[in-house]
Order: structure tokens, then C-alpha cells, then sequence
């Protein structure tokens, strides 16, 4: 078990020391992926779902997410965020739509943001979700995955 970064001589998980690492600017851009129906697209357009702007909600509870990563995730240590921002596209497909929820998020850190910016866009997928399902519940949360990363010793890390 010694080779393992997460777990101790005893075979016991552990969060790991970074005590010892440098304080860098980190940055991570992670994007999810939501097909949508023609319906829940135009009722989005036409302000018809009734529990609001879904994406500005998705948009709070993706901040929301971020910052609580470290409750979610056992081996993440808490991080002070410095900004989050997000964007929505919204593109047409064969059948209905695509929404790309893409979030950015930084911080002058020991550890990176990776999991947060991850953590960020699936909370507000899910979000998106709860708020369309009463016009349609089939919409398919699809790729969430990591775009880019900034900073640290690993340096940068790019999605190809």
C-alpha cells in the first residue's frame, strides 16, 4: 500500500500533506453537457418554465457546489476559491439541443481546483435538470470532464 498517494503505511485512506507545497495560481475550466428537447428549449425561451431562469439558478448551485467540494469529495482539502464564473451555449442539434454548462474557477493555492470545477458543472446539470423535468424529463446530462488546468507542479493540462 506504500505506493498509494491516499493511503497510510497501515492501509488506511488519508488525506494528503500538502504543507509543503508551494502557493501557486491554479485555474480549471470543466464542462458538462445536457441534450434537451425542442420543447424545453423554447419553453426556456418563451419564460415558460414555471420555476424560473433555469440556467441562473444552475448558475448559484454550481457555485454552491464548488464551494462545498470538500464535504462531498473525502480526499479533497478545503480550498479558498478567488472566482467562479460560468457560460451556457446552447446549440442546436439533430434532435432538440445541446447546452454546454462550462465553468471557470481559480485560486492561489497548495492543491488545485480540478474538483471543484468538476464538482461545479455537475451540480449545475443537475440543477438545469430539476428545473426542466415538469416540461420534460428526458433530457440526458451527458460528458462532464475536464478541459484545462493551470498551475501546480504538474503544470498545464489541456482536453484534446
Amino acid at each position: 500500500m506504500n505506493n498509494f498517494t491516499h493511503w497510510n503505511e497501515e492501509g488506511r485512506p488519508k488525506m494528503v500533506d500538502i504543507s509543503t507545497k508551494e502557493i501557486t495560481t491554479r485555474t480549471a475550466i470543466a464542462r458538462s453537457t445536457i441534450l434537451l428537447s425542442d420543447a424545453v428549449y423554447e419553453a426556456i425561451q418563451q419564460g415558460g418554465i414555471k420555476k424560473g431562469d433555469p440556467t441562473q439558478v444552475a448558475q448559484i448551485a454550481g457555485i454552491m457546489g464548488a464551494k462545498k467540494t470538500a464535504d462531498i469529495i473525502p480526499m479533497c482539502h478545503p480550498i479558498m476559491l478567488q472566482g467562479t464564473d460560468f457560460q451556457f451555449d446552447y446549440e442546436k442539434g439533430e434532435n432538440g439541443y445541446e447546452l454546454h454548462i462550462q465553468a471557470t474557477l481559480k485560486c492561489n493555492g497548495k492543491t488545485g481546483v480540478e474538483m471543484e470545477a468538476l464538482t461545479a458543472v455537475s451540480v449545475a446539470a443537475l440543477t438545469f435538470y430539476d428545473m426542466c423535468k415538469a416540461v420534460d424529463k428526458t433530457m440526458v446530462i451527458k460528458e462532464t470532464y475536464l478541459v484545462e488546468k493551470t498551475g501546480g507542479k504538474s503544470g498545464t493540462f489541456v482536453h484534446k
